[in-house]
């Protein structure tokens, strides 16, 4: 599959998480990134979103351990909650 298909496919499931909060957290950061991603953050990223959105936001805020596997510099980027766009 190519990257450009790959990004459509993992915006919609960044942003169709269940819940407002995950959709904000995960899919705010994936606009705010996607753009510079590897083929290798991409992977990452589409591994990551696997998880279950209790255990990524979780790890993202710091209020429970981030395993080893996904302590990366993309988790310190989802860390800084700078992308997080405010509700109106």
């Amino acid at each position: 599959m190519n990257h450009e298909i790959r990004l459509k496919r993992t915006h919609f499931r960044a942003w169709h998480r269940g819940t407002r909060e995950a959709d904000l957290m995960i899919g705010g950061f994936f606009d705010a990134h996607h753009a510079s991603w590897s083929a290798a953050d991409l992977d990452w990223f589409e591994t990551l979103i696997e998880e279950q959105d209790v255990d990524i936001m979780g790890w993202a805020i710091g209020s429970i351990p981030c395993p080893p596997e996904w302590d990366t510099p993309m988790m310190q980027t989802m860390r800084s909650l700078d992308f997080v766009p405010l509700p109106k």
